[in-house]
């Protein structure tokens, strides 16, 4: 179950909707995530209110198209299945929004099943009385 953030320039809602949508297609399709499994945050910043700032970093250059995608999930998948989303979530964004694939930058953050409650104040991962839970379930 992961947790998506997305912070784009502008604020229009299709283009949100379809970078949302590309994201959650890409964890399903390269991580097994259900596909009923979608939480997401999606903000549209209009450059005056609200911003991103961005340079070339590693020499990848940005503009004002840029997407940056932080997803926080359990901790279990490997460094090529990483590789995989970045790369599935890349495609599908330039895909389905014309964005530049230099312009998505994506980060992961890790956590354990009792990091987790979907309501009611219970960690449905880890119950109470049991150890902490790890890994991918």
């Amino acid at each position: 179950m992961p947790f998506v953030r997305i912070d784009a320039l502008g604020t229009d809602p299709a283009r949100l909707d379809a970078l949302g949508q590309a994201v959650h297609d890409a964890l399903v399709e390269t991580l097994g995530v259900p596909p009923e499994d979608r939480f997401q945050v999606l903000t549209g910043h209009d450059g005056v209110t609200g911003t991103l700032r961005h340079d070339a970093h590693l020499g990848v250059p940005k503009d004002d198209s840029v997407v940056f995608v932080a997803i926080t999930l359990r901790a279990g998948r490997g460094p090529d299945l990483k590789r995989a989303l970045y790369r599935r979530i890349s495609e599908l964004v330039h895909e389905r929004t014309g964005t530049d694939p230099a312009n998505v930058l994506v980060t992961l953050t890790e956590n354990t099943s009792v990091d987790w409650s979907f309501g009611y104040g219970v960690a449905q991962y880890a119950p109470d009385g049991e150890g902490p839970a790890g890994a991918l379930s």
